[in-house]
């Protein structure tokens, strides 16, 4: 028999992971830049540097499927607005400016950016997880957009030094 967690329960706990807040980018058939507002992304190595990211199907997972290729941007604290329009909410100001660099489609405000070719896919269950190989990346100094609790937080509070943190009782547990 399978029992699943009840959908509402399972987003309202999910949110209260906090994550960083990027844009995946691609290419559509014509060559157009395409792109989504996506939190599930994370470093899978270091040898060699690989990512991934977590799409559902739509116009950017076309294009990734696709071409192959994507780009992840990592936005900084001031960048709701880039974020809030690759999720569908249109910017007054109009779209950002995307530059191409290495064949990738970049935002060049981003304060990470990966350039990855696809070398292995998951699918599962309506989403498929693209594992891409880093061909460029490129950073800059800034603090990161976050996404807590089903909204869009600034920055990053402030830093826990070791000797700050309580001591966790390990007794019964293996680490």
């Amino acid at each position: 028999m399978s029992h699943h967690a009840d959908p509402a329960r399972f987003r309202a706990a999910a949110s209260r992971f906090s994550t960083g807040v990027t844009v995946v980018t691609s290419s559509d058939a014509e060559g157009a830049p395409v792109g989504m507002t996506a939190n599930s992304f994370t470093t899978v190595s270091m040898q060699p540097p690989t990512v991934l990211v977590s799409l559902k199907r739509g116009r950017t997972w076309q294009a990734v499927s696709t071409t192959r290729r994507y780009a992840v941007n990592v936005l900084a604290a001031d960048d709701v607005a880039i974020g809030r329009h690759f999720a569908g909410a249109a910017m007054a100001q109009g779209a950002p400016v995307l530059d191409a660099c290495d064949g990738f489609f970049l935002l060049p405000q981003a304060i990470a950016q990966f350039g990855c070719e696809v070398v292995s896919t998951v699918e599962i269950a309506d989403h498929t997880l693209f594992i891409g190989e880093v061909r460029c990346c490129h950073h800059q100094d800034g603090l990161p957009l976050a996404f807590y609790a089903s909204r869009f937080r600034s920055g990053l509070g402030a830093e826990i030094r070791p000797g700050d943190a309580m001591a966790y009782p390990a007794e019964g547990w293996s680490v």
